[in-house]
Order: C-alpha cells, then structure tokens, then sequence
C-alpha cells in the first residue's frame, strides 16, 4: 500500500471518528444518548449501587396502588357542573364516549360527597380523605390524568409497566435496574400485596419483564415469616446453610467464567447471597416491636378498620429508612375500588382503610427528615365514570382521573391540570401516565429517553416512545 492511500484511509478513519464524537456530543445535548447500562462489562454483581444521569432529589419510591381504580370524582376532584346535571344524560356537546358496557347513555350520577378546603393552598378534597386532606401542602395533586384501555389488566399493566402489554419490565424494576441497590441485606425493589388478593394481571404488575431477573419485585408480608420460604428447613444450621451455598457460588462462577457475560446466571448467584443474608436481617426489618405506642396509633394499628393496612404503610416506613429503593403497596383486593355497583359502600370502606394510614406515612417520613428525598406517588389504573353503571356504581374510565406526588423534590400544595365540568375526560394540562413515569424517573435522576435496555435488536425503555417530564411538580 502506498504511502498516499495510506494517509487516505486515515483521514476516512479519522474524519468518520471525529463525525461519531461530534454525533454523540449532540445526541447528549439533546438527552438522546443511551445510557449504556446494559453493557457487556456492566458489574457481574447486577445490584451493585449505581449512579443517576444527574443529581436525583429523591433516592427512593413508595408507590401506593389504589387496585381496582378509584373514582376521583368522590375523592379528589370536585364536579359542582355533575351535581347539577345529575339524573340526566350527558349532554351531546361532550361528543361520544368509548365506554365497555354502553354506560355513556346511562344517567348522570353527582357524588354523595363534601368536598372540604384543606392547608394553606385551600385544594378541596373529599369528606370521605379528612387525613389526606390534612398533608395536601406536601402534596401535588395531578387531575388530568388519562390512560390508554378501559380494562383491568392493560390498565394496570401501562401504570406499572408503561405498556398495556404483559411481559415488560415494572417501574419498580427500572428503579432497581438504574439505581442498585442501598442495603445489601435487603432487595432493592420489595412488593407488599393485599393480603385479599392481587391486583387483576397479577405479578407481571412487578415483574422484571426483559431486565434480568435481579429486578423483580420481591413480595413481603408481615408476621415472622415475611419472605415465603426464606426460613431454613428444619434441621439445617445457619453454618450449613452457609457451606451449602458456598459450594453452589463456587460452581455457579465456575460456569459463569466459562460462558462470558451471563445476567441471568449472574442474577441467579446474587439472589442466592441476597437470600442468605435477608435470613438473618428481613425478620428485623418487619418486626415493629420497637415502634411506640404513639407511631402505632398514628399509622391506624390500634383500629381494626385501618391495622392492616397501616401495618404495611409503616413496613414501608422501616423499608426505605433501611434503603430499599422501590416500595410498593397495593390497597383493595382482586375487585378493590372496582365499584361497579354500590359505590359508596364500597369506596367508602377502602377510604376508611387508606385514608389515616397513608396521612401518617407522609407525617412521618416528613418527621425523620425522610420525606424529602422519599417520592410518594398515589394512583389505581384508572378512574371512573360521571355516569351510573346500575344504579349506585360507576364503570371504568380511562379518559380522565387523579393522581397525586409528594416529597422527593415535588412541588406541594398545587393542583396541575383539570377534567371536564363533569369529570369524564383530561381537559387542561393533560398527564398521560407516560408524562408520570419520566417524571418519576426524572425526581430519581433519571433521563427517561436515556435509561435503556438492549432487548431483541432495541434499545427499549420504559417510556417507550412517548413521555415528558411534569415541570411544573418539580420543586
């Protein structure tokens, strides 16, 4: 080869070079460039603590899953325009509705409820929430909120997934996937389902989806055994059960060196050793014992209405005090707030349960100085109908409902975005649920658009093709 060609083929080399530096330079600017958290020579260990894109004002989530899709307009978003069109039909001017049962050509039904001013903001909330109401200043209430799908699975799915399809990675997975792991004695990413039974989808709600299995939600109940089969069996020592997985290790990174980068296999070994320790230190984590009187009472434990779920919101509490870094609770069983009929039984039971437990979750992280760094997030799959299903429920209704953010850097005491005078569709600052995940995301220190993951030729994220972050929550 000549010395000529020889200079040519460097500058190609070259020129191509400095264009792909000049290329990713913009592709950062714009907050386009992948994230690069699935590569090869990522850490063997997949929980090993990480860090965001940029300064995060909140190090950990507490999601509290209202399954079944609560009705905002008995809870947080008032409808004086409802009440007087009550008992009749809704007016052709609000165009046709996509309902599953034909219920837009039912009768208008105004809520039973009083809405009260509450803090300094003066945001009105429902007589049914008098607890909430108490910390709305912490909280910024988004009420133009809408999905994609009118049905249970699908709902619960995009508001857990991003997607209304089955199999993808939780929000709770790209939580744990982005940020590791705080406690090594403990999962990053925990799960705390009603005891009468989970949500309508089931565990892919918290599965990991195409991340490595590492990421999954790990569900904890209360009690002395939290963790279904975490105890040794009987007969077997803590010395045993240590050489016993110590000989495991020793072949599963034998195999490992043999096969390269491995997720699964790695993820495989670190829950073994996850396993081992969370014997020793998960029995702590749930033991409440050491909580006074005066915390119990104020999570609701000393009230049979609210015990149960007070219980868990305050596992929550001892969960992210001790660096679990996604928390989530699911309130209501399979049915849940699902009030097809007999809406004020139903809901007003639920409030019941919710309402104080949830109001000294926020009082007490913002007493430990947690709140601050803590996101809470509230919300179901969806919200429900100004028009009767039967004659005291209401169906389904994806087209618009409420959410609400507190703590982590959320702007509190404001109310972002409104439905229709009667509550059936996002009118005014429209919030997809895509726009709440980038926003979470974002509050973690996350660029949404940058938090991949490679999977089948793609680099895949939870906000797929669509989400912008809130401006106006952030703080």
């Amino acid at each position: 080869m000549t010395q000529t060609s020889d200079r040519r083929q460097f500058l190609r080399t070259a020129g191509g070079g400095f264009g792909a530096v000049a290329l990713a330079a913009l592709l950062a600017e714009e907050g386009l460039a992948e994230d690069g958290r699935d590569e090869p020579g990522r850490s063997p260990d997949p929980l090993a603590p990480r860090k965001p894109h940029f300064e995060p004002t909140a190090k950990r989530v507490i999601f509290l899953f209202m399954s079944g899709g609560p009705s905002h307009v008995d809870t947080f978003d008032p409808k004086p325009e409802l009440t007087r069109l009550h008992g009749e039909k809704l007016p052709s001017s609000f165009g046709p509705v996509k309902t599953r049962r034909g219920v837009d050509k039912n009768k208008l039904l105004a809520s039973k409820r009083t809405f009260k001013r509450y803090g300094q903001a003066g945001i009105e909330v429902s007589d049914w929430l008098p607890h909430t109401g108490g910390c709305v200043d912490d909280i910024c209430l988004l009420r133009g909120c809408h999905g994609d799908s009118v049905t249970h699975p699908e709902s619960v799915y995009l508001m857990n997934t991003g997607s209304i399809l089955m199999g993808r990675p939780s929000l709770g997975a790209w939580a744990a996937y982005g940020l590791g792991t705080e406690n090594r004695n403990m999962p990053a990413f925990v799960v705390l389902p009603d005891p009468g039974g989970w949500p309508k989808g089931g565990a892919p709600a918290w599965g990991n989806g195409f991340l490595p299995a590492a990421y999954q939600g790990t569900i904890v109940r209360g009690g002395t055994s939290p963790v279904p089969h975490l105890p040794n069996p009987p007969g077997v020592s803590a010395d045993q059960q240590r050489r016993t997985l110590d000989f495991i290790a020793q072949g599963n990174r034998e195999h490992l060196a043999a096969r390269g980068h491995d997720s699964e296999l790695a993820a495989r070994i670190a829950a073994y050793e996850l396993a081992f320790r969370m014997q020793a230190h998960a029995p702590e984590v749930v033991d409440l014992a050491a909580e006074t009187d005066e915390t119990r009472r104020l999570y609701g434990l000393d009230r049979k209405e609210t015990a149960e779920f007070g219980t868990r919101c305050l596992l929550a509490r001892r969960m992210v005090e001790r660096g679990v870094r996604f928390v989530q609770l699911y309130c209501g069983d399979t049915n849940g707030w699902d009030a097809h009929s007999d809406l004020e039984g139903n809901h007003g039971k639920l409030c019941l349960q919710s309402d104080k437990p949830i109001a000294g979750l926020l009082t007490d992280l913002k007493r430990r100085g947690l709140l601050r760094d803590t996101l809470v997030v509230w919300g179901g799959e969806f919200g429900r109908t100004p028009m009767t299903e039967g004659t005291n429920g209401r169906d389904h209704n994806p087209h618009g409902f409420s959410m609400w953010l507190a703590g982590g850097g959320v702007k509190g005491g404001q109310v972002i975005g409104s439905t229709d005078p009667v509550g059936l569709r996002a009118a005014d600052g429209k919030t997809h649920v895509h726009d709440v995940h980038a926003t979470i995301l974002h509050l973690l220190g996350f660029n949404h658009k940058r938090l991949t993951f490679r999977h089948n030729g793609r680099s895949e994220r939870l906000t797929d093709n669509a989400g912008e972050v809130i401006e106006k929550a952030l703080a």
